[in-house]
């Protein structure tokens, strides 16, 4: 088929990362999360070496102007499957650099935009969201039929994070209704469905407050209505993501400990997040679990290392740490 590229880019910087044409036409979309409230200025230089080994098709900045880093004829290195980033395209969202990794509106809006956009331009009138790994990689979409796939289910990673991945229905159902098409397949195939057979949605503040917790429903209607009521509480799934959070809900899901590498012999471990703690001894060089994040004096952010958790007096600067 012939390919063509989306008309709401305002900003291109092709990157040399990618693999060629594709050998799989366009069926799938997968957004992400960047980590970061950069500008398409920003991911452009950030995909432009080739010692990268990444990129993505399309990125969306903190304004809500759209990049191009690889034509969509052409397979992206984005999703850490051939596979997926063969027939997918790939879409690097603005976000914030710590869970949720929330949207701005701007940006959320221009994501809905674009997709319509793809899929219009790829003969497509309905976006799927089947909520389910196992199942999306199963589905053969019908030849008007787009899927969303995300990064996760491809890596040990949160990407999109939760805060997006609790909108992928909402976004399916806003694309398809802008292409005409019909939504009930989105409402049947949703991640977290209106009845549950196990498990609860639960009310709380936030899911590492348990005491918290005003309730437990398996009808999600219900959850919501409970959220609605009492100012601050979000609904959660049993894994802790948040699936709903109405205007004045202000938590997030529970921080998921990562794996950072360090790669000099004299980074300090401090006992409190900051150079105005004293230092209790160095990490060597090697790969270490943050159990927790902080900000403080002396580095743009500090994480607690998992051998203190207990004590909470094992600190390093995130500034000499890369995320592995």
């Amino acid at each position: 088929m012939a390919y063509t590229n989306s008309s709401l880019v305002s900003y291109t910087k092709l990157s040399p990362n990618h693999s060629g044409q594709r050998t799989h036409s366009i069926d799938r979309i997968t957004p992400h999360c960047v980590v970061g409230q950069c500008s398409v200025e920003t991911l452009g230089n950030i995909f432009a070496p080739s010692s990268r080994q990444a990129s993505c098709n399309y990125g969306i900045g903190v304004d809500g102007r759209v990049g191009m880093y690889v034509e969509e004829k052409n397979r992206s290195w984005c999703s850490s499957s051939n596979a997926n980033d063969q027939r997918a395209v790939t879409i690097e969202c603005a976000s914030d650099t710590t869970e949720p990794y929330a949207f701005k509106d701007v940006v959320y809006q221009k994501l809905i935009s674009l997709c319509v956009d793809i899929c219009k331009r790829n003969g497509k009138k309905k976006l799927l969201w089947l909520g389910d790994k196992d199942k999306t990689l199963a589905y053969s979409p019908k030849s008007d039929e787009m899927v969303l796939t995300v990064h996760r289910w491809f890596a040990n990673k949160s990407c999109p994070g939760s805060w997006m991945y609790a909108r992928m229905g909402d976004l399916a159902e806003k694309v398809t209704a802008q292409l005409g098409g019909d939504t009930s397949g989105n409402q049947q195939d949703t991640a977290y469905p209106e009845k549950l057979s196990s498990g609860y949605y639960r009310v709380r503040k936030s899911w590492s407050d348990a005491k918290s917790q005003i309730g437990a429903f398996r009808i999600l209607s219900n959850a919501k209505a409970k959220a609605d009521s009492n100012e601050g509480y979000s609904v959660y799934a049993d894994d802790g993501t948040v699936v709903y959070s109405p205007s004045g809900a202000s938590e997030t899901p529970a921080f998921q400990p990562y794996l950072v590498s360090v790669n000099i012999s004299d980074l300090n471990i401090r006992k409190g997040p900051g150079t105005n703690f004293a230092s209790s001894g160095f990490t060597g060089v090697g790969a270490f679990t943050i159990v927790e994040e902080a900000t403080g004096q002396g580095a743009s952010k500090w994480g607690l290392l998992k051998a203190y958790k207990e004590k909470r007096n094992g600190w390093i600067s995130l500034d000499y740490a890369k995320k592995i």
